[in-house]
């Protein structure tokens, strides 16, 4: 295959699926690796250089006058103080708040971003060099895993549980080494983990009780940072595989 020919097919996996009929989309996923590829290097690239970071996540509907979105900026702001630099979603809500009080304090203000269907913009606390759009959810979660030295999860939606719960397997299964999972806001999370233990590990025992004790609940951004803290006076910071 000539070199033009190889442009062509890479170009045709960047084209949306929409414009295409199925045979095409059939010839053209085996080049769609190229695509994937091209994320990962991306990624790896700018986020080996960062140093130790800290993903915050939460939903994107928070406004700026709810105590979350209050508490997430003063979170990322001691997270700096700290030495952390600060990883979001590069959205709204929760995730601008992360960005904006890692930007207060002058620390690293990364956002990994995903291109949806619908808009939903970047928020101005991003440093511009440190903003990576993605395509594909699968490589961006692998972002936030890979290179955070714990998840701080404020309140927020499926796309908040569903880190969650990627990040409780991975330590559970022991793909990635532990770090530490931080669940801000007793009053929204308890619910599910009361649901989790009487449940899920009582009653069906789909679950081992030592799976709960991965998960630290805290209510005030000091004692967010101090779960980070106390645990790294014990482990080392290194990224996550």
């Amino acid at each position: 295959m000539s070199l033009k020919n190889l442009e062509e097919k890479i170009k045709e996996v960047f084209e949306p699926v929409t414009t295409r009929d199925w045979q095409e989309i059939k010839s053209s996923n085996s080049w769609g690796v190229f695509k994937i590829m091209a994320e990962f290097v991306q990624g790896f690239e700018k986020l080996s250089q960062i140093g130790p970071c800290v993903s915050i996540f939460g939903s994107a509907r928070t406004k700026p006058e709810n105590p979350y979105y209050q508490h997430a900026e003063e979170v990322a702001a001691l997270l700096v103080k700290k030495g952390y630099g600060v990883i979001t979603g590069g959205g709204p809500g929760i995730m601008e708040a992360g960005n904006k009080g890692a930007r207060r304090e002058k620390g690293a203000s990364v956002g990994l971003g995903i291109v949806l269907p619908f808009e939903q913009s970047t928020n101005p606390f991003i440093d511009h060099d440190k903003l990576i759009n993605f395509d594909y959810f699968f490589v961006r979660k692998v972002m936030f895993v890979k290179y955070a030295q714990g998840f701080i999860v404020m309140p927020g939606g499926l796309g908040t549980m569903d880190e969650l719960f990627e990040a409780f397997t991975l330590i559970q299964t022991k793909k990635i080494e532990k770090f530490p999972i931080i669940l801000y806001g007793t009053s929204y999370w308890q619910g599910l983990i009361q649901w989790l233990k009487d449940v899920v590990l009582d009653v069906e025992k789909n679950i081992s009780a030592e799976d709960l004790d991965l998960i630290n609940i805290v209510d005030t951004p000091e004692d967010a940072v101090k779960v980070i803290d106390d645990f790294y006076s014990k482990y080392k910071h290194t990224p996550n595989f």
